[in-house]
C-alpha cells in the first residue's frame, strides 16, 4: 500500500499562486508516476498533471499548461504542485495519486492509490 497526504491548499485572488505538496509513504518503489486530479462537485474528476516517480517527465492538462508546474524529488517522496496565474474556474479540490502502471495516464481509473485532498478556491 502507498499513502498519500496533501497539504497547501487554501483561498488566493485570481491571478495568486499556490504550491500544493503531496508526500508518499508505504511501498512508493512500487510507483511508476504520481498524478493530480481535481473535482468540483456534480462534474468528474479531471487531470491536472503527472510526473514520473524517477523525475524528469512531466504531463499537464491543455487547461493548466504554462500556468501550473509538477515536480517532485524520488528521495523526498514528495511531489509539487505549483500553480501561478491561477483563474476562478480553478477551484475544486485537488487530489494526489499514484499509480503503477508503466505509463502516463490521464483516467482516474489507472491511478491505484488516492489522498484525501486539499481544497483550492480562487476568487475574483
Amino acid at each position: 500500500q502507498v499513502q498519500l497526504v496533501e497539504s497547501g491548499g487554501g483561498l488566493v485572488q485570481a491571478g495568486g499562486s499556490l504550491r500544493l505538496s503531496c508526500v508518499a509513504s508505504g511501498r512508493t518503489f512500487s510507483v511508476y508516476a504520481m498524478g493530480w486530479f481535481r473535482q468540483v462537485p456534480g462534474k468528474e474528476r479531471e487531470f491536472v498533471a503527472a510526473i514520473k516517480w524517477s523525475g524528469g517527465s512531466t504531463y499537464y492538462a491543455d487547461t493548466v499548461k504554462g500556468r501550473f508546474t509538477i515536480s517532485g524529488v524520488n528521495a523526498k517522496s514528495t511531489v509539487y504542485l505549483q500553480m501561478n496565474s491561477l483563474k476562478v474556474e480553478d477551484t475544486a479540490v485537488y487530489s494526489c495519486a499514484a499509480t503503477r502502471r508503466s505509463y502516463f495516464s490521464t483516467s482516474a481509473s489507472d491511478y491505484d492509490y488516492w489522498g484525501q485532498g486539499t481544497q483550492v478556491t480562487v476568487s475574483s
